[in-house]
């Protein structure tokens, strides 16, 4: 590979960046990020704060009683979109048995794989920008007060009112399931433009609701780039623009207020010598830095989140090694994009994501499919737990990184993998899902 990339030869890149021969070679790796630094030093010169995230969460709150109106699976918990956390001890063995390394601490599965209403991690952020534009529409218009009972929302003259406007957003699959489902419920007229590693039956899902679904050949980048100027054209229309919005940003970073109950609730602790470790799938990078940002916020120093991509589709290791952030692609380096793990196929990343937090990522790791498939046999066999394949990608992270864990602390480490999707995969696919990893396994 002698071609010219972004100004500089194959060769150049590797030297100036020896892992990135690894990446091009498909191979899993570990990037541990040399320029993280504290957070008492990084967030106080960042422009968004933990008063942002209250902001978040106190908005989540005023629309509970509206989501528990339109969304029955969420009257147990009033209206709060919200995920248990589960402790997944026989996955925990069945990996140590495959990897060969004893996990002395404990290990967590976040399951947003069950998240209410939109089956996916993507709810978090993709319902609450939608409700915070119909909010903003409302209180605009009148028609609502903050003090006000926001059930109301439900009521026909509001559908009136939501149907005289366009949502639009640019989608690999579960992001634009959340913003149909949630804006379709509420009235919007809703477009999502998706890229062709998009599932079938997402789009199937979408159209069920009254969502227009536009398909590309192309990638992810191409249907946000053109659903992006398409939505530019309607002055009715507000886009959803997954690389860029720091409203979906800190939609994803309430979780962090939610996650610090339920470890408490756990009995738990979180601090210097009792750390916790997260590992989160990453497609373009909003919903893990979004969740790392407040984590960070909550937890400082106490936590470490690192981010999990495949490795035919390393977009935010790529702009986090090269510092190039959205600038650069995996098709700059002759990298494929093409993954079973459609959530995470994402070929450039959000230049916000990098640039905000390219002091608080602790790392970066890659998974091959094929270990993606085997992963979520053992969550299966070991839980019962159902995941769709990019959502298995943080379970390993305890044993990627083992050997980082400092042995002063390696006893009380508390290990997190966020589980990503799944709810909502037809059952026949997920099968066969199960099956190949089966196989790959050699059961």
């Amino acid at each position: 590979m002698n071609r010219n990339i972004l100004g500089k030869s194959y060769d150049e890149w590797v030297l100036e960046c020896p892992i990135i021969r690894d990446i091009t070679e498909l191979n899993p790796v570990l990037w541990l990020n040399p320029g993280k630094a504290s957070c008492e030093e990084v967030l106080p010169g960042l422009p968004y704060s933990i008063k942002d995230i209250e902001e978040a969460e106190a908005r989540w709150n005023r629309f509970a009683p509206l989501l528990e109106r339109l969304f029955p699976e969420t009257a147990e918990s009033r209206g709060i979109i919200e995920s248990n956390m589960m402790s997944i001890p026989n996955t925990k063995a069945m990996m140590e048995q495959r990897y060969g390394v004893p996990i002395k601490g404990k290990l967590f599965l976040k399951c947003d794989n069950y998240l209410p209403v939109a089956g996916s991690i993507k709810a978090r952020g993709g319902i609450y920008e939608v409700l915070k534009h119909a909010e903003e529409l409302v209180l605009k218009s009148g028609m609502l007060g903050l003090e006000d009972n926001y059930a109301v929302l439900a009521e026909e003259r509001f559908r009136e009112f939501f149907s005289r406007h366009h949502l639009a957003v640019g989608s690999t699959g579960n992001l634009g399931m959340s913003i149909g489902i949630m804006g379709s419920a509420l009235g919007f007229r809703v477009t999502v433009h998706m890229s062709s590693d998009a599932k079938e039956w997402k789009k199937g899902l979408l159209r069920s609701r009254g969502v227009e679904v536009i398909e590309y050949a192309t990638d992810y980048s191409k249907a946000v780039e053109e659903g992006r100027k398409q939505s530019l054209q309607n002055p009715m229309s507000y886009f959803i623009d997954d690389e860029n919005s720091i409203d979906l940003f800190m939609g994803y970073s309430a979780a962090a207020f939610r996650l610090k109950g339920q470890l408490e609730a756990a009995g738990v602790a979180v601090d210097r010598q009792n750390p916790l470790y997260v590992y989160l799938p990453c497609g373009v990078g909003g919903a893990p830095g979004g969740i790392c940002f407040g984590l960070k916020n909550v937890f400082g120093d106490s936590v470490r989140c690192f981010f999990v991509e495949p490795t035919h589709s390393p977009c935010m290791l790529l702009g986090m090694v090269t510092g190039l952030h959205e600038g650069v692609s995996v098709g700059d380096f002759g990298i494929d994009n093409v993954t079973e793990a459609d959530g995470l196929a994402v070929g450039r990343p959000s230049g916000l994501v990098g640039r905000l937090l390219g002091k608080l990522i602790d790392g970066i790791y890659t998974i091959d499919d094929n270990e993606l498939y085997r992963l979520l046999v053992m969550v299966k066999d070991g839980e019962d737990v159902k995941v769709e394949p990019s959502a298995a990608a943080g379970l390993p992270g305890p044993f990627r990184v083992s050997d980082k864990i400092p042995d002063s602390c390696r006893s009380n480490v508390t290990h997190l993998a966020w589980a990503t999707g799944g709810l909502f995969v037809p059952g026949d696919m997920y099968e066969s899902f199960y099956e190949k990893g089966k196989k790959l396994l050699n059961l």
